[in-house]
């Protein structure tokens, strides 16, 4: 009973982290929509950061600091990683390029992680399966992306190209602290320091969204999107997902963000879907199973 009751907690986590990254992936599109209704990429950050940051303070525990000064730096390093620069360069990102090329890019991440924790870790088992996995996953983000024809937009996708360095050394920094802090108080100080380590950016690029048409409804909806469900909820979760799955195991779901990004875009944005783009995913969600069988962090 014991076996099964480890074998069941094992699926949740995964299916967990499968819902996360579906969610993850429709964040571009309405990243997007608030860009065409006005707002700039800082702004948007900084609201969805703070409106998730106040949400999480009402089940936060009371503890204020790391347990040392190292760990609180810990701490910054992962607000800036998984906060302030990922956010904004992903939002600059969608700006200048196409979503699914931003959804594509950033769902590299995973090699990212699984590079970082290899080297760190040299006992970790390896199965050549993972590498064929890997690979395969990313054929199927290349085709579901580019539906057979290469269309790169330079400034957005180096944009992106750092995003999704960003974000992967979020998942490596985050295992670490994973394993010696609860996963609401790390989630509330890497929403405290992206916050912090963003607002100086304003000194630069002043706030020009009228403040009026936050109350606008579609602006609304999406900014409580990208902040309650896709940050405070997620990214609270994603924390229990790396510690229950490993950070190798729990990364290479990122590889399913355009999966959700190219289904959403083509409802919301009227992007186009095509049969190939379907094969594409297919070949994500295959790849994913075999990285997942290839490696155990």
């Amino acid at each position: 009973m014991g076996e099964d009751s480890k074998k069941s907690i094992f699926n949740v986590w995964h299916l967990v982290a499968f819902a996360i990254v579906f969610i993850w992936g429709c964040t571009l599109v309405s990243t997007k929509v608030l860009i065409q209704a006005g707002m700039s990429e800082l702004e948007i950050f900084v609201m969805r950061a703070a409106i998730a940051y106040i949400a999480i303070l009402f089940i936060s525990p009371r503890k204020l600091w790391a347990d040392s000064l190292k760990d609180e730096m810990m701490m910054v390093l992962l607000g800036i990683t998984g906060g302030s620069l990922y956010f904004i360069t992903e939002n600059m990102a969608v700006n200048y390029t196409y979503v699914n090329n931003v959804g594509f890019i950033a769902s590299i991440s995973p090699i990212v992680t699984t590079a970082l924790v290899l080297l760190t870790y040299k006992n970790i088992p390896i199965r050549k399966i993972l590498f064929i996995g890997t690979a395969v996953a990313i054929a199927g983000v290349a085709i579901v992306v580019l539906k057979g024809h290469v269309e790169l937009h330079p400034k957005g996708d180096m944009l992106a190209i750092l995003t999704m360095v960003s974000f992967g050394v979020y998942g490596y920094f985050l295992k670490f602290m994973g394993n010696k802090y609860d996963s609401v108080f790390i989630t509330r100080k890497m929403f405290i320091y992206g916050l912090l380590t963003a607002m100086p950016l304003f000194l630069v690029y002043p706030w020009q969204f009228p403040l009026e048409n936050l109350l606008d409804v579609k602006v609304m909806l999406n900014l409580l999107f990208l902040a309650l469900i896709a940050s405070f909820a997620c990214f609270l979760l994603w924390t229990f997902v790396v510690n229950k799955l490993g950070a190798v195991t729990s990364n290479n779901y990122i590889y399913l963000v355009p999966f959700s990004t190219v289904i959403f875009s083509a409802i919301v944005l009227h992007e186009e879907m095509t049969f190939i783009a379907w094969i594409g995913c297919g070949l994500i969600i295959l790849g994913v199973y075999m990285a997942n069988i290839g490696c155990r962090d």
